[in-house]
């Protein structure tokens, strides 16, 4: 198991696909990592479904509003189209380059729209630097995310089963 510096600034995802740890930066997106962190512990991105899913590309997952199944407002069609109810986020882009297990926002055309949805990079997405918010890295179970089922829609989607920041999981 990869070793975790800081309990609160690393998550733990349960995927259908299984485990994932991913390592927080909130030197370099401090309110990213601060939103990503409050709807964990809100348990809104349990059972969010991975939307979109492009092989070579990304993994994106994260609409609490209607990528999560089982919620009031899911809906596989408009699933990539939702966020939280909470404010979008100010862009906090930095010179991080997108590579493989770097974890980053989606967001609208407006650089400041970022909200809840995020994606785990597959490979080098360079060309997306600068031009995201990269809020953390996969340090554990990439093999995991690179089993996630493809598509744009994703027919039957993985999905996050739970998502906790690490500190609030008993340490096994």
């Amino acid at each position: 198991m990869a070793e975790i510096k800081d309990r609160e600034q690393a998550l733990i995802v349960e995927t259908t696909k299984g485990k994932v740890v991913i390592e927080l930066f909130p030197d370099l997106a401090p309110g990213h990592v601060a939103r990503i962190k409050e709807l964990a512990r809100e348990g809104a991105y349990d059972g969010v479904v991975f939307h979109r899913v492009i092989d070579g590309f990304m993994a994106q997952t994260g609409d609490v509003k209607f990528g999560k199944s089982g919620g009031a407002s899911f809906n596989p069609s408009r699933a990539g189209m939702g966020g939280s109810d909470k404010p979008d986020l100010k862009a906090e882009f930095s010179n991080v380059n997108h590579g493989r297990g770097t974890c980053s926002m989606a967001r609208a055309q407006n650089p400041n729209s970022a909200n809840s949805q995020f994606f785990i990079c597959f490979g080098d997405a360079s060309f997306l630097n600068r031009q995201y918010t990269v809020w953390g890295q996969v340090i554990e179970g990439m093999e995991n995310v690179d089993k996630i089922k493809r598509g744009e829609p994703v027919v039957d989607p993985d999905k996050i089963v739970s998502m906790k920041v690490a500190a609030d999981v008993k340490a096994a």
